[in-house]
């Protein structure tokens, strides 16, 4: 038996209970993948195959004595390197933490363990979560499992390519401005992002507070409901979190799409968009309607000033949670004469180019003189594109697009024009700006078979309306449209 991409949370669950193999042989099968292909994939930074263990045997003995089991029982979950695990090595992607070890568990991963879930092991990501390609980290880039010459998508790249070439089951990413869906798209897999508030960010380290978010990826959207569910809900050691009552999203996504109305935004298919990709998501939608749904046109006015506001808003804020890292409390510390001269050393040595670029935008930006120019209107900016999203959910019960303009792009291909990077997330950043809930699903691969993404929002706390339209999207095999 090996591990691949063909394990699911149903089929682990399955074969656990039918004894064709225990969570104790899963790990090791899985850990023998990780083992044979992760050096030229580069996904994972840190494995915790004690961790992993233990949790394989505790699933083991439940399973001996009969006793029910959780619903992520014996399933091999991997985790970005941007969430805390207590005593596993947690960089960020950085070597400004290169040795940092967390002394406790991240919410969302205290809530996988206690499901049931297996942690193998954390993932590579652009440093500090910022970057479209994951060629941003410290430790190298990660390869997509499709093409090798091409980029996995970032931040969360780690995350996409270890489900994607079945190094995992599903994983944990996170996204601030499409980090979870613009991989999910370029590795054809299904990445949701949550509402803002949805999962708790306690152990999250902050790229952007007022955008971090964390969601899975997985191979169906059965197990993307299954880990949601798992994660989401209230946490009282996170203020951002919101008290909102979490759906039977499994119950959920089976309901009929018959009748549901989904916009689709002309702002969303101009100029910047390869054909390949939208002649396949106008084929996804064509089939949305076919399955019942009633098409809306939309016009969504300050489509266009996402970008911008976008890198404003976190940049700003990253300026802000980086200061942090100055080697006084934690970290990398390279040693001075005075204090700011190991300041200076600690972060010369320690970021990265483009960690660097975006604190010197947030922090001009935040600057005496420039605050009102930059960062004050660009909140107001942001509001106006929430607004435009509010306008729309009162017409339409979800909104269709690319996920991005275009398939996966060859590694090093964009490296050297840092705008360009950042116009891959022309799609994603929108809803992430308004707080809205928003998944990428496959929908069909190019003429060379690159995997194309089709994102689908929903209003605030609505999860459950996209995982249904997208459960709905995959029985009628949309994915390989």
């Amino acid at each position: 038996m090996t591990a691949a991409p063909t394990w699911t949370i149903t089929s682990v669950r399955d074969a656990l209970l039918a004894k064709k193999t225990s969570a104790h042989e899963l790990v090791k099968d899985f850990y023998d993948q990780i083992e044979r292909r992760n050096p030229e994939l580069n996904a994972f930074l840190a494995l915790c195959p004690e961790r992993a263990y233990a949790q394989a045997g505790r699933v083991d003995a439940a399973i001996t004595k009969g006793q029910p089991l959780p619903p992520l029982a014996g399933v091999p979950v991997a985790v970005k390197d941007v969430i805390s695990a207590q005593g596993v090595r947690t960089t960020c992607g950085s070597k400004i933490l290169e040795n940092y070890t967390p002394p406790y568990d991240a919410t969302a991963i205290e809530r996988l363990e206690k499901a049931g879930a297996v942690v193998l092991g954390k993932t590579n990501c652009d440093e500090f979560a910022m970057g479209s390609s994951n060629e941003n980290s410290a430790y190298g880039p990660v390869r997509n499992p499709v093409a090798l010459d091409r980029v996995p998508g970032g931040s969360s790249g780690g995350s996409a390519a270890a489900v994607a070439a079945g190094l995992a089951v599903v994983a944990l990413g996170t996204d601030t401005g499409g980090s979870i869906r613009q991989p999910g798209a370029y590795c054809g897999i299904p990445a949701l992002m949550p509402t803002y508030g949805r999962v708790s960010r306690y152990g999250l380290i902050a790229f952007a507070s007022s955008l971090d978010r964390i969601g899975p990826f997985a191979t169906n959207i059965s197990d993307t409901a299954t880990v949601i569910s798992v994660t989401a809900g209230y946490d009282s050691n996170d203020s951002t979190s919101a008290a909102v009552a979490v759906p039977d999203y499994l119950a959920e996504i089976e309901k009929p799409v018959l009748g549901l109305r989904i916009g689709v935004p002309e702002d969303y298919f101009g100029a910047g968009l390869d054909p390949e990709v939208k002649t396949k998501v106008q084929a996804g939608i064509s089939l949305l309607e076919k399955l019942g749904c009633k098409r809306v046109p939309l016009k969504m006015p300050h489509t266009d000033y996402a970008i911008a506001t976008y890198y404003i808003v976190a940049t700003a804020e990253a300026s802000s949670n980086l200061a942090r890292y100055d080697g006084v409390r934690y970290g990398l510390r390279v040693q001075g004469n005075t204090l700011m001269e190991m300041y200076r050393k600690t972060r010369e040595r320690g970021f990265g180019p483009e960690v660097k670029r975006r604190i010197m935008l947030g922090t001009y930006a935040l600057s005496s003189g420039y605050y009102d120019a930059y960062y004050l209107r660009a909140q107001k900016v942001r509001s106006l594109i929430a607004r435009d999203f509010a306008s729309a959910f009162e017409k339409v019960d979800a909104i269709v697009t690319p996920t991005t303009p275009t398939a996966a792009f060859k590694l090093g291909e964009k490296t050297a024009d840092p705008l360009q990077m950042y116009l891959a997330d022309i799609y994603t950043v929108t809803g992430s700006l308004a707080g809205v809930p928003g998944i990428s699903v496959p929908c069909g691969k190019t003429a060379t078979g690159l995997p194309i993404g089709m994102q689908i929002f929903g209003s605030h706390f609505d999860e459950a309306r996209i995982l249904q339209l997208a459960r709905a999207f995959e029985k009628a095999g949309g994915f390989s449209i």
